[in-house]
C-alpha cells in the first residue's frame, strides 16, 4: 500500500508539469547536447591531434637520438674487434712499444672523438695515443712501470715521438675500468668520467719543448670534457689474461647533436643516466661544473637550465625513481604556468649502458588554432540552443493532444497486471504501439512457460547423470578393491621378474628389428633423393605435400630418432637384466651365485634414491670388493637382505642433512666365511634401540613409512636360511654399520 501511494503521489506531481514544457525541454536539451557533444568531441579530437602530433615529433626526435647514440657508441666496439684481430694476426705486437704507439696514433687520428686508445698489460705496461691537452692535436703515451714514469710525447705526422711533453706517476692496474674488464671477462663500458684538458698556448709549448723541460708552461688554460671508457680483456692461446684494450670516447658531441635537432625553440632534449647525471643536453648551459676544484657533471635535478631541472624533478616525483622507467613514457608537466609534453625513451646497450632520452616541448606551440576553434564552437552552441527553443515551442503545439492521450493509456497499463491488454485507440501510431505491446506481453508469458519446462527437463537430466556417476564410482571402488587385493597377493620378486620378462620380449623384438628399420629407411630416403634428382619439378600437389611434411627435417631427424631408439632399447635390456638378477626367481633353489652381482643389481634399483634432490645432496657409494668365489646360497633372498639394509641406510642419510652422505660396501673372504659390511655416515642408532633392531614389527620410522619387518626377515634369511650371522654396530652421530657373515660351504654340508 505504501509503494502504491508513493507511486500515485509521484504521478500527481508529474501531472502538474505542462506537457508542452516536457516536450520542449528534452527537445532543446537534445539539440544542445548534440551540438555540445560535437563541440566537445571537436575539442577532444583537436587535443588528441595535438597530443598525437607532439608525440610523433618527440618520438621522431627520440629515435634520431637513439640512432645517433647507437652509431656513435658503436665505434669503440668496432675498434676493439679490429685491434683484437690485429693481435691475432700479429699486426699489433706488445713487445714493440713504439710500433704499438704508432698503430694507435693512426686510429686516434682517424677518429676525432677518441680521447684515448691503447692497451694495458697485466704487468702495468701501457701504450697508446689520444688527445687530452688542448693545443696539441695528438699525443703518444708510454708507461713502462718499474722505475720509469708515464710519459706524454709530441708525435710527428707519422706517429713517431719527437719531444717529451711531460712525465708523471700513474698506476693503470688500480683503475676501475681495468678491474671491471678483468672481472667481466668481456667487453664492458665503465663509468663516465669528466676531466679538464690542459690548454697549451702554442708558443709557450714550443718554447718548453726546445728547453727539453718536462714541466708544462705556467700559462695553461683548461677545458672540460666528458668521456666514456670502453674496456675489453685480451687472452693468449692458453686463455691466460694478457691485459686489456682501452678506448675513451668523448661524449661532448652528443650535446652538439642534441642542439642541432630543431624540435622546438622553447623545448629541450637531454640524455641522463639512471642516477640522474647528465650525459648530454640541447641546453645552452654546459653539463659540467667545477666544484671545490673538481670537474663534475650536473645532476638533472640540479641543472642550471630551469626547464631540465623542472622536468627531472617532476619525473622523479611521478615515477619515484629514474630506475623504475622501463618503457617509453609520455606525460605532461606544468612549468611557468605553461603545460609541457614530455616523452621519455629508455636507451640500452647490450654491454650494460642504460640511459634515458627525454624530450620536453611546450603545448602552446600547437594549441593556438585549437583555442580559436573552441571559441567558434561555443558561439555555435549558443545559437543552436536558441533555434532549438523556438522550434520546440512551435512543434509542441501540434503533438500535445495525442501525447496526452498516450500518457493516460500508459498510466493505465503501468498499474495493470501483465495479462491485461491495452485497448485500441483511434490514433494509428498509438494503436500500433498498443498491439505491439500486447504481442510482447503474450510472448513473455509463453517464454515463462517454456522456461519452466526446460527447468524440469534439466532437473531430470541432472538426476540421471548423478545416478550414472554414482554407479560408475561404485564400480571404480570395487575395481580398486580388487586391484589392491590382487597387489597384496603378489610378492616383490614375482612382480619384478614378471615385469622384466614381459619387457624383455617386446624390447628384444624392437631391438632386433631396428637395424632392419634403419636399412629400409635409408633405402627409402635414397629412393626419394633419386626421385628428387630425376624429377626435380614435381606436380604442384606433390610439392605442397613435400612442403607440408618438411621432407628435409624428416630426413635429418629420422636417423637421429632410430639412433635414439637403439640406445633406448639397449638401456632397457640392461635394466631388464639387472631386474632379473635381483629377482632370482629362476634360482629359487640353493645355487652358486655372484654376491657382487646381487649387490650391484640392488644398487641399480635404488639408483633413483641416490641422486641429488632439492633438499638433499647426492649419496655417494664407495665399493671395496674383495676377490670372492661363487657362493652356494639363495641369491634372491640375499638380494632382499641387501635391499632392506641399503634402503634403511638411504633413509638414515636423508634424515641426517649432512654435507657428504656416503655408503661404504666392503666384501672380503676369510678362511671359511664371506664377510659383507654395509656402513653409512648417518645419524646413527641409539643403544636402547639396537637390542630391538631385529624384532618383528619394531621400527623407528614414522607411521606409514616402515612396517618393522625388513630387518626381521633379513635376520631369518641370514641366520636361519644361510646358517650365518648378521650384526649391527652404531653410535649416535657416527653412523651405522651392518656386518653379514655367510659360511662358504655351510649350505653344502647341510
Amino acid at each position: 500500500m505504501t509503494s502504491n501511494s508513493a507511486t500515485n503521489n509521484h504521478i500527481k506531481r508529474l501531472k502538474k508539469i505542462p506537457l508542452r514544457l516536457i516536450l520542449v525541454i528534452p527537445f532543446v536539451l537534445q539539440i544542445f547536447a548534440a551540438v555540445g557533444l560535437v563541440g566537445y568531441l571537436s575539442f577532444v579530437q583537436g587535443g588528441k591531434a595535438v597530443n598525437d602530433l607532439a608525440s610523433q615529433l618527440m618520438e621522431k626526435a627520440s629515435k634520431q637520438v637513439d640512432e645517433h647514440l647507437d652509431k656513435y657508441l658503436a665505434l669503440p666496439q668496432q675498434l676493439m674487434q679490429m685491434n683484437a684481430d690485429a693481435i691475432i694476426d700479429g699486426q699489433l705486437n706488445f713487445n714493440d712499444q713504439k710500433a704499438s704507439e704508432r698503430y694507435f696514433w693512426r686510429q686516434a687520428k682517424a677518429f676525432k672523438n677518441i680521447n684515448f686508445i691503447g692497451y694495458v698489460l697485466t704487468d702495468g705496461r701501457e701504450a697508446g695515443a689520444g688527445r687530452w691537452i688542448n693545443g696539441i692535436d695528438l699525443l703518444v703515451y708510454e708507461n713502462l712501470r718499474g722505475n720509469a714514469k708515464a710519459s706524454d710525447y709530441i708525435a710527428d705526422s707519422r706517429g713517431n715521438r719527437t719531444k717529451l711533453l711531460q712525465s708523471y706517476d700513474f698506476d693503470p692496474l688500480s683503475q676501475a675500468g681495468y678491474k671491471n674488464a678483468v672481472e667481466a671477462g668481456e667487453f664492458v663500458w665503465s663509468q663516465i668520467f669528466s676531466f679538464e684538458a690542459a690548454n697549451l698556448q702554442i708558443s709557450e709549448s714550443a718554447k718548453a719543448l726546445e728547453n727539453n723541460t718536462n714541466v708544462l708552461p705556467t700559462n695553461i688554460g683548461y677545458q672540460n670534457y666528458v668521456a666514456l671508457p670502453a674496456r675489453q680483456p685480451i687472452y693468449n692461446s692458453d686463455n691466460k689474461l694478457i691485459g686489456i684494450l682501452a678506448i675513451d670516447i668523448l661524449l661532448t658531441d652528443i650535446s652538439k647533436f642534441l642542439s642541432s635537432l630543431k624540435v622546438s625553440s622553447q623545448g629541450q632534449l637531454f640524455v641522463i643516466e639512471r642516477n640522474g647525471l647528465l650525459v648530454g643536453s640541447s641546453s645552452k648551459y654546459p653539463i659540467l661544473s667545477k666544484m671545490n676544484g673538481k670537474t663534475e657533471r650536473y645532476n638533472a635535478l640540479k641543472s642550471p637550465d630551469f626547464l631540465i631541472r623542472n622536468v627531472a624533478d617532476n619525473l622523479k616525483k611521478q615515477f619515484n625513481s629514474f630506475e623504475t622507467i622501463k618503457s617509453n613514457q609520455v606525460t605532461n608537466i606544468t612549468f611557468n604556468q605553461e603545460n609541457y609534453f614530455v616523452h621519455i625513451t629508455p636507451w640500452e646497450n647490450e654491454y650494460g649502458l642504460d640511459w634515458l632520452v627525454v624530450v620536453a616541448m611546450p603545448e602552446s606551440n600547437f594549441m593556438a588554432q585549437i583555442n580559436a576553434s573552441n571559441r567558434t564552437t561555443i558561439l555555435l552552441c549558443i545559437t543552436a540552443l536558441f533555434v532549438a527553443i523556438l522550434i520546440g515551442i512551435y512543434t509542441s503545439r501540434y503533438i500535445t493532444q495525442p501525447i496526452l492521450k498516450l500518457s493516460e493509456a500508459s498510466e493505465a497499463i503501468a498499474i495493470s497486471k501483465v495479462n491485461q491488454k491495452i485497448p485500441e485507440n483511434r490514433i494509428h501510431e498509438l494503436n500500433v504501439l498498443g498491439l505491439s505491446f500486447n504481442r510482447m506481453a503474450q510472448q513473455l508469458r509463453d517464454s515463462f512457460s517454456e522456461l519452466e519446462q526446460v527447468n524440469l527437463e534439466l532437473e531430470k537430466r541432472v538426476i540421471q547423470r548423478t545416478e550414472t556417476l554414482t554407479q560408475t564410482l561404485n564400480e571404480l571402488k570395487q575395481t580398486q578393491a580388487h586391484l589392491v587385493q590382487a597387489e597384496k597377493m603378489s610378492s616383490l620378486g614375482q612382480m619384478v621378474a614378471g615385469i622384466a620378462h614381459e619387457i624383455n620380449n617386446p624390447v628384444n623384438f624392437i631391438h632386433g628389428n631396428l637395424s632392419h628399420v634403419d636399412n629400409y629407411s635409408q633405402e627409402l630416403l635414397e629412393l626419394i633423393q633419386a626421385y628428387q634428382i630425376y624429377f626435380p619439378n614435381p606436380p604442384e600437389a606433390l610439392q605442397e605435400l613435400i612442403n607440408k611434411v618438411d621432407l628435409d627435417f624428416v630426413t635429418e631427424d629420422l636417423n637421429k630418432t632410430i639412433g635414439s631408439m637403439s640406445i633406448g632399447t639397449k638401456r632397457i635390456r640392461e635394466i631388464v637384466l639387472s631386474l632379473r638378477n635381483f629377482s632370482r626367481l629362476d634360482e629359487a633353489e640353493c645355487k652358486e651365485a655372484n654376491i657382487h652381482e646381487g649387490i650391484d643389481s640392488t644398487l641399480m634399483i635404488l639408483q633413483h634414491r641416490l641422486k641429488a634432490k632439492s633438499n638433499h645432496p647426492e649419496i655417494q657409494i664407495i665399493k671395496d670388493y674383495g676377490q670372492l668365489p661363487l657362493v652356494n646360497c639363495y641369491a634372491g633372498q640375499l638380494n632382499q637382505v641387501f635391499m632392506n639394509i641399503l634402503a634403511n641406510a638411504i633413509d638414515a642419510l636423508e634424515d641426517s642433512f649432512i654435507n657428504n652422505p656416503t655408503i661404504w660396501i666392503h666384501t672380503v673372504l676369510t678362511q671359511n666365511n664371506i664377510l659383507i659390511s654395509i656402513a653409512d655416515n648417518g645419524v646413527g642408532i641409539p643403544e636402547n634401540v639396537l637390542s630391538k633392531l631385529f624384532d618383528p614389527f619394531f621400527t623407528t620410522k614414522p607411521v606409514g613409512k616402515g612396517t618393522g619387518l625388513g630387518l626381521s626377515i633379513s635376520y631369518q634369511i641370514i641366520v636361519e636360511k644361510h646358517k650365518g650371522k648378521i650384526s649391527c654396530d652404531s653410535k649416535l652421530g657416527e653412523g651405522t654399520k651392518f656386518v653379514i657373515e655367510i659360511p662358504l660351504h655351510g649350505l653344502l654340508n647341510s
